[in-house]
Parts: structure tokens; C-alpha cells; sequence
């Protein structure tokens, strides 16, 4: 199901990158041996400027169009995850700060990578790099996983690039995984590393495997647990499947929970409606175009940013921003409709 991507087959297409899950990764791997996030002189965290500047040049380099979607206003139901999230790093941070007096260094990084969190002004500074940058964003009014589903549904996008598997549930037909930490990663806890390569899965080929269509695909995830709602306790992958094939409706599945488990799925169909129906901002052919050129790099901005403003090398930056310029002169010599 899942299948080797080589970057030459991103070459001249857009890529939806899921901004959010994306910032989140560079928080979490980029950081010092302690833990420790990548800071200026003023203790902002430059972690995700870092991975946004250096990887998004790389990615641009081997001939792909990024295009970044943020999140927006999290439906109501996402609230108890939220929570439940906060909750969780609050405790992994007590940890992380317990393990460093300690001296134990890798139980440190550990919980520190699980305390990481994405604030104001981190979104902020990554709006301002990428437009210093020009990398096109775009503003979701809702899930960031929604709207890059929606790009590529309508052809404005040839992939959605997200970790999460969510994004299969809100209908992304190709998701492409690792393209941003892509090379090689120590695992948590264990002297052992590994090679994250790009990969790329077809929610064709995923529906197939399992021989369910899309709906039942989210029926499926509802019964294990998603973001707007808890999962059904006692019920695994494999049995949600079996429940889901045997089902055709919705409330097929609630009455077959009901009969083995005495328990439904809470708001199940204001869940279901929030993956099949997502708020999303609607854009034709002509806006995207528009988004897409009108996406200039500044250079002066961005060495100006990067170095003055957050200590970065200006020897480095100054590199980053000639691979970006001579990548998006390269790109303007192609017909961008093209690439539509």
C-alpha cells in the first residue's frame, strides 16, 4: 500500500503541505541533545524557522511547488482532544525538566519532544519567514488537513503532504509522508537509527485493500477514535473493520455497538459530517494561479529576519536564499498553468 517516492516525481507539481503538522515535526526533532529547542538571543524558539527555511529550499530544489495551508478555527468537538493534548505536554514538560536534573540526557529529549507545542507567536514568525520566502499559505477557516484535501480533489494540487492519516478521512486521494524529515533518525529511547524515506499512499489503494469506500473508511476511524471524538473502548482496527463491512449505514454501525458493546458512538453524525462536509475555503483555478505568482522572494526580508532578528548564520542564510532564487527564476521560465 504504501509506496517509495522519489523526489523527481515531484518535480513541476504542488504540493499541499500541512503547515501545522509539518512546524510541529521541526519543533520536535530540531532540537539540542537535552532537549532543548533551538532559541535566540531573546529565548524565541527558532526550531521550526530552522526546518521551514533549510528543508522547504531543499524540497524546492528538487523542483516541487510547496504550497503551506494553516490551520484555522478548530470545530467544537476537537475541544476534549485539545484538551486532552495540553494535558499531556504539560505533564511530558514536569518530565523533560525532571530528567534533565538528573543528568539523563536521553529521557530528557524524549519527553521533550512529547511537550512540544505550537503558540501564537510560532505560527506567527512561520508566516513571516515563508512570505520572506515566497512560499505561498494559505489560511484554512477550519482543519489544515480539509483544505490541502480539497486542493487536491480539485486539481489544484497533485498531493496533500501530512504525517497524520486523517488526512485520508477527509478524502485526500494522494498523501505523501516524510518529505520533510526525510534522512536518517535516531528512535526514541533506543541507540538505533533508521532512514525516513518519502512515501506515498493512494486512497484508492487503501480503500481497496480493505475493500471498504470512504465512508465506511471514517466509520472505521470514528469507532477507534479520531480528533472530534473518543473511540469505543475494546474496539481495534480489526474488529471496526468488521463492523464497518458488515455495515451500510451509519446507524448500522451504532446499532451493531449497541448490541456487542451496550455503547454508540458520541455525535457520530455531526462527526461524520465534519469529514465529509469540511469548512474550507473555496478557490478556482484563477485564484490559485494568482497565489502562486503572486509569491515573491525578499531577499533582503529574509536575511534581514533570519540574521538580524533571530541570530541565524548570515553566511548560511545568504546561501538559502540563492538556491531560491535561481529555483524560482527556473520556475518562471515554465508556463504555470502547466503545472495546474
Amino acid at each position: 500500500m504504501k509506496q517509495e517516492l522519489s523526489f523527481d516525481e515531484l518535480k513541476d507539481k504542488v504540493i499541499a503541505i500541512d503547515a501545522y503538522n509539518t512546524i510541529y515535526q521541526f519543533l520536535s526533532i530540531i532540537r539540542q541533545p537535552d532537549g532543548t529547542p533551538l532559541t535566540d538571543s531573546k529565548g524565541r524558539v527558532t526550531s521550526h524557522l530552522s526546518g521551514l527555511l533549510y528543508r522547504t529550499t531543499n524540497l524546492l530544489n528538487y523542483g516541487a511547488i510547496p504550497v503551506f495551508v494553516f490551520d484555522g478555527i478548530p470545530p467544537t468537538l476537537k475541544s476534549k482532544t485539545i484538551a486532552a493534548r495540553i494535558s499531556r505536554r504539560e505533564k511530558a514538560m514536569e518530565e523533560w525538566k525532571s530528567a534533565q536534573e538528573k543528568g539523563m540526557l536521553e529521557e530528557a529529549r524524549t519527553h521533550a519532544m512529547a511537550s512540544t507545542r505550537i503558540t501564537k507567536e510560532v505560527v506567527s514568525s512561520a508566516k513571516e519567514l515563508l512570505g520572506h520566502m515566497g512560499m505561498p499559505f494559505i489560511q484554512a477557516p477550519g482543519e489544515g488537513e480539509a483544505q490541502a484535501a480539497y486542493l487536491v480533489e480539485n486539481g489544484l494540487a497533485y498531493a496533500s503532504a501530512s504525517q497524520d492519516y486523517d488526512s485520508f478521512l477527509f478524502g485526500a486521494e494522494l498523501v505523501i509522508r516524510n518529505v520533510t524529515i526525510t534522512g536518517r533518525r535516531k528512535l526514541p529511547g533506543k541507540n538505533v537509527f533508521i532512514n525516513v524515506k518519502p512515501e506515498k499512499i493512494l486512497l484508492k489503494d487503501l480503500l481497496s485493500k480493505f475493500g471498504i469506500d470512504r465512508n465506511q473508511l471514517i466509520w472505521a476511524g470514528m469507532m477507534i477514535g479520531t480528533d472530534f471524538n473518543d473511540g469505543i473502548k475494546g474496539v481495534g482496527p480489526k474488529t471496526a473493520l468488521k463492523i464497518t463491512k458488515e455495515s451500510h449505514t451509519l446507524e448500522d454501525v451504532q446499532n451493531a455497538l449497541r448490541s456487542k458493546y451496550n455503547v454508540c458512538i458520541e455525535d457520530a453524525e455531526e462527526v461524520e459530517r465534519i469529514f465529509m462536509q469540511p469548512d474550507v475555503k473555496k478557490i478556482n483555478g484563477s485564484e490559485f494561479h494568482k497565489l502562486l505568482t503572486d509569491a515573491m522572494l525578499n531577499k533582503e526580508g529574509l536575511i534581514g529576519f533570519m540574521c538580524n532578528e533571530h541570530g541565524f548564520s548570515e553566511e548560511r542564510v545568504e546561501k538559502m536564499a540563492e538556491l531560491l532564487s535561481t529555483a524560482k527564476k527556473e520556475k518562471k521560465q515554465k508556463d504555470i498553468n502547466s503545472w495546474l
